[in-house]
């Protein structure tokens, strides 16, 4: 029980911090700073929050499959596969591909380099996954809450 409040706990402070990122910091930035360093500082902001979302993803990921395991030890009929875990698995993925995909696509076209996309288009995709991430962590944690 002890685990799944912690569990609970860690999903919740991550939908916070992807939240408080994406809808307070770095609008706030934007709307003090000069263009080029609100996105400088944006970035870097964003950076951080990437790494954060690593982590909270893997130790939930290892949480999740020791609570499953537990589960299945005792006689419980479920899936290996809990939809918890896909929450958190997808939430990484697109962390990782935020992150080491797009992000550097973004820089690129920013300096100026050809790229598939316009900087325009893979910011609008770049935004759009980025708070898929946080409905994706928002129902992880408000699953978590609601199981005993």
């Amino acid at each position: 029980m002890k685990l799944l409040r912690f569990q609970s706990w860690l999903a919740g402070i991550w939908a916070g911090v992807i939240i408080a990122v994406g809808a307070v910091a770095a609008p706030t930035l934007f709307a003090t700073l000069e263009r080029q360093v609100a996105g400088q500082g944006a970035g870097r902001i964003f950076g951080v929050e990437a790494r954060l979302s690593l982590a909270f993803a893997v130790i939930l990921f290892v949480i999740e499959r020791r609570r499953v395991r537990d589960l299945l030890e005792g006689g419980a009929k479920i899936s290996v596969v809990s939809p918890n875990l896909l929450l958190t698995l997808s939430a990484l993925f697109l962390t990782i591909f935020g992150e080491f995909a797009l992000h550097p696509m973004i820089e690129a076209a920013k300096a100026g380099q050809a790229t598939l996309l316009s900087f325009g288009a893979l910011h609008g995709v770049s935004a759009a996954l980025y708070w898929l991430k946080a409905v994706l962590v928002a129902i992880l944690a408000w699953r978590l809450t609601g199981q005993r």
